[in-house]
């Protein structure tokens, strides 16, 4: 074993359940845990830091998962920012992970850990020196980068956590909580801002402008509702469609089971990867705040064409930004999603070798794992790039209407609640039917 290898395996982590299946109550209590451990983080401030300088930054909590201003400012970044570096290389040929065994797969989570405690630090020092968190007179700046990376490491073994103990992934419940909690204080306060007749969340703001005969903030806010529950209904609608292939049980004739492949086959990971790297350009931009980086900001970042529409000041920049914006969007979701595709276990070689090891096998077709590989072949790959330019054309078109949380949050959220609900109704359903135990192994 290479020096490499000793280090990445005597990294600490969270300890594995000991058993092969975690009840359901056990799994949704760390679950639940986590989460209320990650509100009551996001409600620590940082000592010692001024309040004036994290306004600038709260735009991008909701993608980032994170709390400006508390000691989990950084949220998931630094995390994803290590796995899309990872996706990367692998995927380009550069570095090279044997996913296949337990050893590549070790020392691909290692090598994953170590570059997310890097970027922490480094993101750490980024926020501080630049001024996104600035220290109060007599106050050193190594204590605001010491809290930050604290909250950094908390936030990265919490992820460590939910995946091993809880529902899901810590990255998408953080996610979800952080669009949820965005969303119901958009929606529903009744708070006014400083100098504004209109309370905070539109909901109040449609029957408030309705009384001060105010159709143009009540269209605004009409069209912010409307276009959150567009989006909603059609995220459900994309995400329950699939391709389902037959399977048969090679000892048991005239039984047999669909094998489901997902339209959006890699799920919400390339949006996830794609608006974080989006958000961390815009927050250097932020950062730094010179013209020419602050202009490319602008030709990243979604313009509210709906808003411009109802205000009548489209412009053909802001269409161009916000072709722009859906071009990247798209390219990047394709291209995230081929790499995830080839790191994660979604090709159609570990698919046919699982499909082989469970003892089915196509109708029709000779039980060789050669055979099922090209076969789902057929499926897998136009499923990954179609599915790659739906999610992103959707994720763009709805952060182009201004949706409330975002549209790209939004459509995280309610594909992250849909694959929870699916693991929680199949471990349920686990643990109350022994004949289902039985057949998955338990």
């Amino acid at each position: 074993m290479a020096w490499y290898d000793r280090f990445l395996t005597s990294l600490p982590e969270v300890a594995s359940p000991t058993q092969k299946r975690l009840a359901f109550k056990q799994k949704l209590t760390w679950t639940l845990t986590i989460l209320i451990i990650y509100f009551v983080l996001g409600l620590i401030p940082v000592f010692g830091a001024s309040a004036e300088t994290l306004r600038q930054l709260e735009f991008l909590s909701i993608v980032l998962g994170a709390q400006f201003g508390s000691i989990i400012s950084l949220g998931i970044g630094p995390i994803v920012t290590a796995s899309i570096i990872l996706q990367l290389l692998n995927g380009s040929g550069l570095v090279k992970f044997d996913l296949t065994t337990p050893d590549g797969k070790q020392r691909f989570q290692g090598l994953q850990k170590v570059l997310s405690v890097f970027f922490i630090i480094l993101e750490s020092f980024i926020y501080v020196n630049l001024g996104g968190i600035s220290p109060n007179p007599g106050v050193s700046p190594l204590l605001l980068v010491f809290q930050l990376f604290l909250g950094g490491i908390m936030i990265m073994f919490m992820d460590e956590v939910v995946s091993k103990w809880g529902f899901g992934s810590g990255i998408s419940l953080f996610i979800a909580a952080g669009v949820s909690q965005s969303m119901f204080i958009q929606l529903f306060s009744p708070l006014k801002q400083q100098g504004v007749d209109f309370a905070v969340g539109y909901v109040w703001q449609v029957f408030q402008a309705f009384i001060n005969l105010a159709p143009e903030v009540a269209s605004k806010a009409l069209g912010a509702i409307v276009a959150t529950l567009a989006v909603f209904a059609f995220v459900v609608y994309v995400q329950s469609m699939k391709v389902e292939i037959p399977l048969s049980f090679g000892r048991i004739r005239g039984h047999g089971i669909r094998w489901p492949l997902n339209f959006l086959y890699t799920s919400n990971i390339p949006v996830i990867l794609v608006a974080a790297l989006l958000a961390n350009v815009q927050l250097f931009a932020q950062l730094v705040n010179k013209g020419g980086v602050s202009k490319i900001a602008a030709w990243v970042s979604a313009p509210n064409i709906l808003q411009a529409v109802i205000d009548k000041n489209l412009t053909g920049l802001m269409a161009a930004q916000g072709f722009v914006y859906l071009l990247i969007m798209t390219s990047g979701a394709v291209l995230f999603s081929w790499f995830w595709v080839q790191t994660s276990g979604l090709d159609s070689r570990s698919q046919a070798k699982q499909i082989m090891s469970s003892g089915l096998s196509i109708p029709g077709f000779r039980k060789d794992q050669r055979v099922l590989e090209r076969l789902l072949d057929r499926y897998i790959k136009p499923l990954t790039i179609m599915g790659g330019i739906a999610i992103g054309l959707l994720a763009g078109l709805a952060d182009l209407t201004g949706a409330v949380g975002t549209g790209t949050g939004i459509l995280l959220t309610v594909m992250i609640v849909y694959r929870l609900y699916e693991e929680i109704a199949k471990q349920h359903m686990y643990d109350m039917n022994p004949m289902m135990r039985k057949f998955m192994g338990g």
